[in-house]
C-alpha cells in the first residue's frame, strides 16, 4: 500500500453537517483547498463539520491554522469533529492544545 503525498479533499453537506474527507499532506501548499471547502460549508449554514482524517498523513502548522480558522468561521454554536486521525496528526493537534476546542474521535459515531 502506498501512502498518498498529494493532498485531496472532498466536501459533502447534508442536514446541517458538512463532511470533509481528507487525504495526503495538509500543509502550506494545500491549506487553501481545505479553507475553500470550509467556507463553502459555512455559507450553507452547517452546524457541524466532520473531518474524516484517516488518510491524512501530515499536518503542518499551516494546516493546523486552517483548522483553527475553520473553528472560528463555524462560530461558538458549531462543532468540529476530527475522526480517525493518525497518531502523528493527532499528536500535532494535542501539542498545540487545539484538541480542547474540537472533538476528536477514533472512528465515526452516529
Amino acid at each position: 500500500m502506498s501512502v498518498p503525498t498529494d493532498f485531496q479533499a472532498k466536501l459533502d453537506v447534508d442536514d446541517g453537517t458538512a463532511t470533509v474527507w481528507l487525504s495526503g499532506e495538509l500543509d502550506s501548499r494545500s491549506a487553501a483547498v481545505l479553507d475553500e471547502l470550509v467556507t463553502r460549508a459555512v455559507e450553507q449554514r452547517v452546524r457541524r463539520i466532520v473531518l474524516l482524517a484517516g488518510e491524512l498523513t501530515y499536518l503542518s502548522s499551516a494546516g493546523l491554522r486552517c483548522l483553527v480558522f475553520a473553528h472560528q468561521k463555524l462560530g461558538r454554536t458549531g462543532d468540529i469533529v476530527l475522526v480517525g486521525a493518525r497518531p502523528e496528526v493527532a499528536e500535532t493537534i494535542r501539542l498545540t492544545g487545539f484538541d480542547r476546542a474540537i472533538v476528536m474521535q477514533s472512528r465515526a459515531e452516529p
